[in-house]
């Protein structure tokens, strides 16, 4: 019986790594467009979508930072087997964090980047019961005129848009759904 940690991954790696990461990438250039990403597949509560973007994404390179019911032995064995993760107990170095909404709080604790070097931000991937696109009204770089999303907390978004170009990116995951919304993105109240 092989051990939990070497199930999932990516079944065709080359096909699989180059489809999903387009889809990573039209997702974060079409904020708030919700996206099919289940590519690869890691021990619950891991969603399809957080797990293939981590496959595609996260290599011993990228400090990783689980929090919540995310944090357990199964998910942290998984990454070291299928992605040769780093693991941080850090929130400052981590470049990827992944939980759910409550569990990531407070956000001030992950790094923003420099002036020097913005893209020294973290990314989080924000695993919801769902993704919608109802919600917040979002505008900038990617949106033609506007698009809406269910964002957990408008506020937040807004202050992180205000630290432009500095910032957080955010991934929001659901089974096999995947939305970004990149910190150049405006967000209003509906």
């Amino acid at each position: 019986m092989a051990e939990a940690y070497l199930e999932g991954g990516l079944q065709n790696p080359a096909v699989d790594s180059a489809h999903a990461f387009r889809v990573v990438l039209n997702a974060m250039a079409q904020p708030g467009t919700i996206h099919e990403l289940a590519v690869g597949a890691g021990p619950e509560p891991l969603s399809r979508a957080a797990a293939s973007i981590m496959l595609v994404l996260c290599d011993n390179t990228t400090p990783i930072y689980l929090v919540g019911s995310h944090k357990n032995p199964a998910i942290e064995a998984w990454l070291r087997f299928h992605c040769g993760a780093v693991l941080t107990d850090q929130a400052s170095e981590a470049d990827f964090i992944v939980g759910s909404w409550p569990a990531l709080q407070p956000l001030d604790r992950f790094k923003i980047g420099s002036e020097l070097y913005p893209d020294r931000s973290a990314s989080l991937i924000v695993e919801m019961p769902t993704v919608s696109n109802t919600g917040a009204i979002l505008s900038g770089p990617g949106i033609e005129t506007t698009q809406t999303f269910s964002l957990p907390e408008i506020s937040v978004f807004k202050r992180n848009h205000a630290l432009y170009p500095l910032g957080i990116d955010f991934y929001f995951t659901a089974g096999s759904d995947l939305a970004a919304v990149p910190r150049s993105t405006n967000v209003e109240e509906n």
